[in-house]
């Protein structure tokens, strides 16, 4: 994790920092002091410093020897979303769109070679993996993911896959550069992927773009159904139009928010 810096400017204890607070997740909400210096892979003098910091800051808390993170965590994903302008204008959407098709969407943007959710509207249906906001699964498993990497030119997609997922999931087998180049190519002349249980068994997903004032991609957002459930024919041909319409109004209203007269005014 830390130690993989290279410029003059590069600060550490930072890195080692961020490294502390991405040990934790649904599987490991709470954890020991050597459980986390394992994790970060850090000493132990260093990563008790490092925790007792974040705690006085307020982004860990500590109990009988195991830390946890605390809510203010959310406060660094939920300023990079709404430094965007992209939540509130998603938000009565896709809420929208999960009273009419009765299953769960989600949005997520690239980071690395995985895809981080970034917004996320549920039904309570039981589904084989967990997902919440800043939950990251590896792009080339899922249709966001697809589709968020068919956005890409040649040289930008290989630089993107050469880097090693972030995900906790288990590593896929890998694939041929041909197969991805045809599939992305597909998904980008068609302008929505599909993902069959390729995460995992029973997660069935269809996902669309969500486009600036520029056009550029820059978020995806999927419909979710159980396979034992929801048929890809049903998935496609009547959840796709919905989420198609959904997607276009989100990146509609998107673009005249951004286009908006603004200036600010200081001290």
């Amino acid at each position: 994790m830390a130690g993989r810096g290279e410029g003059p400017d590069f600060v550490e204890a930072l890195a080692r920092g961020l490294d502390v607070l991405l040990c934790f997740d649904a599987e490991r909400p709470r954890m020991s002091l050597s459980e986390v210096a394992a994790a970060a892979n850090l000493a132990r003098p260093t990563a008790r410093r490092l925790l007792l910091t974040l705690e006085e800051l307020g982004y860990v808390r500590s109990h009988g020897g195991q830390f946890t993170l605390t809510p203010r965590v959310l406060s660094l994903g939920v300023a990079f979303v709404s430094s965007l302008g992209l939540w509130d204008i998603a938000r009565p959407h896709m809420e929208q769109l999960v009273r009419v098709v009765g299953e769960s969407s989600s949005m997520a943007q690239l980071d690395g070679s995985d895809i981080v959710y970034v917004a996320r509207v549920s039904v309570p249906k039981i589904i084989a993996l967990r997902v919440e906001v800043g939950t990251r699964f590896p792009a080339l498993q899922t249709s966001q993911g697809k589709i968020l990497l068919a956005a890409l030119d040649s040289g930008a997609l290989k630089g993107v896959l050469a880097q090693p997922s972030r995900s906790r999931l288990p590593g896929f087998p890998p694939r041929a550069w041909e197969d991805i180049e045809a599939e992305l190519l597909s998904v980008r002349a068609r302008g929505w992927a599909l993902a069959d249980e390729e995460l995992a068994p029973g997660v069935r997903s269809v996902a669309v773009p969500i486009r600036d004032g520029s056009g550029t991609v820059r978020a995806a957002m999927n419909v979710t159904v159980h396979a034992a459930e929801t048929s890809l024919d049903t998935l496609v041909d009547k959840h796709l139009p919905h989420l198609l319409r959904t997607a276009g109004d989100i990146s509609a209203e998107w673009a005249l928010w951004q286009s908006r007269p603004h200036s600010e005014i200081t001290g």
